[in-house]
């Protein structure tokens, strides 16, 4: 392994055999990982990994978290590319993709996990519809000692092609995707310009929306990833700041909304702004905060009864907010 930390070409190779012509390349960008990662790597080597290349991306300045990946060198065809300069997860994941060698490719974060038949659900995926964009499914939502809290799905019909025009309607209105569940085409990836380095929050959403637009998008049913939520989740800690985590979403909405019709616009946009109304005085709100609650309550109400049928389907509010409050009712958040 070279020790030079500090450049941009410090590599570790796997001294065991790794698939020369993979089907599924799995990124992980890590940073300071090593609370998490021994769980998140066992989940893996759990399943069978024929055809499967593994590249952590490790921003690390101290060797701890590589240091539990080496120790996996024996179970996983895994590399780590040490890259300090890479300082996001957006960044080192762009960089992971580019190393890719399969056609498909998926991410795993550091504090995320596999759970049984995920491979056997992916090889699925991938052989009934290889020229899919996007291969979607529902995750489960685990506290940090690995309990199941909830099942976090898409308000998506399962199993079968759906249209671009369709899923970006819905999608618009809330992120319902987990960022560790989908599969992609590395090529579609590449031509959309990957996630952009700028969102801190909503990268993951504006990669969707960029990769739903090319289409065509399937919805499985199979529950093979586990979300978990922590304290030190970024989707936790990076959402002190009210107004930047508004613009992170408005800026998200404010460059696809127009990939939708007019008549669609007007239909969707109310519900995507009380969207992120509430998503905001939610954050808020755990911070210790209730003045937003109300303004956003007033904002869904007026989207009117048929409105606020389709936005409670589309925001998956239940499914989001339930697992979390159990978590923090239960002391495991």
């Amino acid at each position: 392994m070279l020790n030079d930390r500090s450049g941009t070409s410090a590599l570790t190779d796997n001294p065991a055999d790794v698939a020369t012509d993979p089907y599924l390349s799995v990124i992980m960008p890590v940073h300071e990982g090593q609370d998490w990662i021994d769980a998140t790597l066992r989940s893996l080597a759990a399943e069978p990994m024929d055809g499967v290349e593994i590249i952590a991306i490790d921003s690390s300045p101290g060797d701890a978290t590589a240091a539990i990946i080496r120790g996996y060198f024996d179970r996983l065809p895994i590399r780590i590319i040490e890259r300090r300069d890479l300082d996001r997860w957006q960044t080192k994941t762009n960089f992971g993709v580019e190393q890719a060698r399969a056609d498909h490719v998926c991410m795993l974060h550091q504090d995320d996990v596999w759970l049984p038949g995920r491979i056997a659900a992916v090889r699925r995926w991938i052989g009934s519809s290889p020229s899919a964009a996007l291969h979607l499914a529902p995750t489960m939502i685990i506290d940090r000692n690995g309990r199941g809290l909830g099942r976090w799905s898409c308000p998506l019909p399962a199993e079968r092609p759906l249209e671009s025009a369709f899923v970006l309607e819905r999608l618009l209105v809330q992120n319902f995707i987990s960022v560790l569940a989908p599969v992609f085409r590395r090529d579609t990836w590449l031509a959309a310009g990957g996630v952009d380095p700028d969102l801190w929050y909503t990268a993951d959403w504006d990669l969707w929306l960029k990769l739903v637009e090319v289409g065509p998008v399937i919805y499985h049913r199979d529950v093979t990833t586990g979300f978990r939520v922590h304290g030190s989740s970024l989707t936790v800690t990076g959402s002190r700041n009210p107004e930047d985590f508004r613009s992170q979403m408005q800026t998200v909405l404010d460059r696809h909304v127009g990939k939708i019709s007019a008549e669609s616009r007007r239909r969707v946009a109310p519900s995507a702004k009380a969207s992120i109304a509430i998503n905001v005085s939610l954050a808020t709100a755990a911070a210790g905060s209730r003045k937003d609650l109300m303004s956003a309550a007033w904002q869904i109400a007026a989207l009117g009864p048929v409105g606020i049928m389709n936005f409670l389907r589309d925001t998956r509010l239940k499914d989001r907010v339930l697992p979390r409050l159990r978590a923090r009712l239960s002391g495991a958040l």
